[in-house]
């Protein structure tokens, strides 16, 4: 157990809501390290002509803060 640090995000896609996370998890993990826990805040979809074209997700991105 050490100190975590929390980022908020949001991801999108075209595809579903776990995709959207996915990309999130997956931007973050480029400049993050030791990522631990992810925690979907809040799911939303962009609807236009009666379909769903974007999916949107909040999250809480946990990580475990590194001394430099």
């Amino acid at each position: 157990m050490g100190v975590h640090i929390i980022r908020e995000m949001v991801g999108t896609s075209p595809r579903s809501w776990s995709d959207a996370a996915r990309q999130a998890v997956a931007t973050a993990a480029q400049t993050e390290r030791m990522l631990r826990t992810v925690k979907v805040v809040k799911s939303t979809a962009t609807v236009e002509n009666g379909a769903i074209t974007e999916y949107r997700v909040e999250l809480k991105i946990i990580f475990e803060y590194e001394p430099t």
